[in-house]
């Protein structure tokens, strides 16, 4: 325990680490609370998604049964992986059966992944010769520094830009910059090579769909498109319990789940993938690795989780810490930190990590920030009570879990006292005796040798009166309470538009987002004065999208063949989101809609729809995606960069000729 408290101490004791920890929870938190006024009914969504969680949890066998027999249909290869030893290996064999068994020449383009992280993905391949880049900027900075993340959302969280600056320098041979833009451009360019010739793919997966055998992958950088569709052979890691049951409850989770990790509406990015692309092997692989166990405790709703990290931001002692000061007794950094990953990594990992469990107040501000309402402070109460599942061998871990044998001493005659009312009462009188000695001023009451209280914090002075006896000389016995008045009800059913034209909410919001909306009767026209005023003369054209024989005209040469070198794309939307200022288009279009720096689209007026839910079916068995903006990042210092991996500029030619 006391290496614990060692790391504890250096952490508080960092002073880049506490300013960095700051910049990160207060831009988070207000990002969280401006998100969530969008939705008034949050609450109401929260006890839903719970609901939802809890069902495929308790109905798990079913659920996976039925997702892997979709999946199988659509074409995807599924493995399960009991453990991260097997999960290890079937990367190994796909990596061997299309290098020949040459696996020091495989080059292998990873997006964020926590599962990955869990099972220690990277190291093991990199054992085996394999060259493994992650294409995340805040872990990609951090595989540089040879870390970990110290975040589920935001891996470099700890990091200030100076240190980044210096990294780069150091790594990438750069000129020392703390300039944020060009320290993510210069990301972009060497990644941008690493995603056009990587021999696999490997993403994490947020949610598969069971009714559609689909997976949903959320991000904002746009690496999580390109390692899924670039490479011929695309891995997804994926833990066995992240399922939703169809697309209308994934769309409500989806509702949620941005919004809580990152304060946005929705991601950029929003895929949902049902079959391998054209030419195209895809994977994936369901993890157990002590989750069938984890099931079968009292720690079963912790699998509810979602990983937003909203718990993180929230917790008063994660936002001093942060993750890299949550480690096991063998001073492993545990694979998830906070008050969810005190729970989940005890859980999967057994007593090693139980100590974290203690670094918690139990103030219920990380169950108050959960989408899904997982009573967070109940299960860290049951880890400390030892009612931990163990995965690697069957004894049962002892109450108390994580103390020093000083504190269960101290602990033990607390509960003695509290437990027998005269003994309280009298030990109450006591203490108000001594409360000149124990006062806060005391250097006796210092002591960290036996709790660790005295390192931050006074020994609080005793009330002179105990709270009973106060109780009973107040007016408070004898005063009337009247009834409340009962509260007013709510509609259960806030209509955020009216359909009458969501043209303008689709611009409102979208223009916030730093995209750009040309309302125009003519598409083709429009387009052309845009790239002849831009000099642009030569494109990317999805087909049947612009009347090409204008742009003949005009002098504006295209191609519908894959160019990664073409600045400009253009592509047509099926439809718009009103509420998010989102379009839905195939994910196949990626040369117009993820590889160019300028993405330009064609969207019909009559096709923008209030919300997610009203556009949801229209992905089931496609590969598409939600396009929310453009590409962007805040891995570096919080601070917001436009254009990472996918377009800098995005522009919708909204089509109002058939408008009324």
């Amino acid at each position: 325990m006391g290496t614990f408290r060692q790391r504890i101490r250096q952490s508080i004791e960092n002073e880049t680490l506490q300013t960095a920890l700051d910049n990160n929870t207060e831009r988070r938190l207000k990002g969280k609370a401006a998100a969530f006024e969008s939705i008034p009914d949050w609450r109401e969504r929260r006890v839903r998604a719970h609901n939802i969680r809890a069902d495929v949890i308790e109905r798990l066998d079913e659920s996976l049964h039925q997702f892997i027999a979709n999946a199988q249909a659509n074409g995807i290869i599924v493995h399960r992986a009991k453990d991260a030893h097997e999960a290890i290996n079937i990367v190994l064999e796909i990596s061997k059966s299309i290098t020949n068994h040459q696996l020091p020449s495989t080059l292998i383009a990873k997006s964020k992944s926590m599962v990955s992280e869990e099972i220690e993905l990277n190291r093991a391949l990199e054992t085996h010769g394999i060259n493994v880049v992650e294409t995340d900027l805040g872990e990609y900075i951090i595989q540089l520094r040879k870390e970990k993340p110290s975040h589920i959302i935001t891996p470099a969280a700890h990091l200030k830009k100076e240190q980044v600056a210096q990294l780069f320098h150091e790594k990438l041979g750069i000129p020392y910059t703390e300039d944020i833009p060009t320290l993510t451009a210069t990301a972009r360019k060497v990644l941008r090579e690493v995603f056009l010739t990587a021999d696999i793919g490997v993403s994490g997966v947020n949610f598969g769909v069971a009714e559609t055998g689909g997976m949903c992958i959320v991000t904002n950088e746009g690496n999580g498109r390109m390692v899924t569709t670039i490479p011929k052979t695309h891995i997804a890691l994926m833990g066995m319990e992240r399922l939703a049951p169809n697309l209308d409850d994934l769309a409500l989770l989806l509702s949620l789940l941005p919004r809580s990790a990152t304060g946005q509406k929705l991601t950029v990015y929003t895929q949902l993938i049902h079959k391998p692309m054209p030419g195209q092997t895809r994977h994936l692989i369901l993890l157990d690795n002590g989750r069938s166990k984890l099931r079968n405790s009292p720690l079963k709703e912790s699998l509810y989780c979602i990983r937003c990290g909203a718990c993180l931001n929230a917790c008063p002692v994660f936002r001093e810490l942060s993750g890299h000061a949550y480690i096991g007794r063998d001073l492993s950094i545990a694979p998830y930190p906070g008050p969810i990953g005190s729970v989940i990594s005890p859980g999967l990992f057994g007593e090693n990590y139980v100590q974290l469990a203690q670094a918690s107040s139990l103030c219920g501000a990380c169950k108050e920030a959960c989408p899904v309402d997982i009573d967070l402070p109940k299960l860290l109460t049951r880890v400390r009570a030892g009612q931990s599942p163990i995965t690697n061998h069957q004894l049962p871990i002892s109450g108390g879990a994580g103390l020093t044998s000083s504190t269960k001493f101290f602990l033990k005659m607390y509960t003695r006292l509290v437990t027998h009312p005269k003994l309280f009462a009298l030990s109450q009188k006591f203490a108000s005796l001594t409360t000149h000695l124990l006062s806060p001023r005391s250097q006796w009451m210092r002591l960290p040798a036996f709790t660790g209280w005295g390192y931050s914090k006074d020994m609080p002075r005793f009330a002179g009166k105990t709270f009973r006896e106060r109780f009973a000389k107040s007016e408070i016995m004898n005063r009337e309470i009247k009834p409340q008045t009962a509260p007013v009800e709510q509609p259960e059913n806030i209509p955020t538009f009216q359909p009458s034209n969501l043209t303008d909410p689709f611009t409102a919001e979208l223009t916030a987002l730093s995209g750009n909306v040309h309302q125009t009767t003519s598409p083709t026209q429009s387009i052309i004065e845009y790239l002849l005023s831009n000099n642009v003369n030569r494109i990317y054209l999805q087909p049947n999208v612009l009347d090409e024989s204008l742009l003949h005209q005009a002098g504006i040469d295209f191609t519908h063949n894959p160019d990664p070198t073409l600045t400009v794309g253009v592509t047509k939307a099926w439809v718009g989101l009103a509420d998010t200022g989102s379009v839905l288009e195939a994910d196949e279009e990626l040369f117009g809609s993820l590889l160019p720096e300028i993405h330009l689209t064609v969207l019909q007026a009559e096709d923008i729809l209030p919300s997610l839910p009203d556009a949801i079916d229209l992905v089931k068995g496609k590969n598409a995606v939600f396009i929310t903006g453009p590409s962007r990042t805040a891995d570096i210092e919080m601070t917001l960069t436009i254009g990472v991996h996918g377009p800098r500029e995005l522009h919708i030619f909204v089509d109002v000729s058939k408008r009324g």
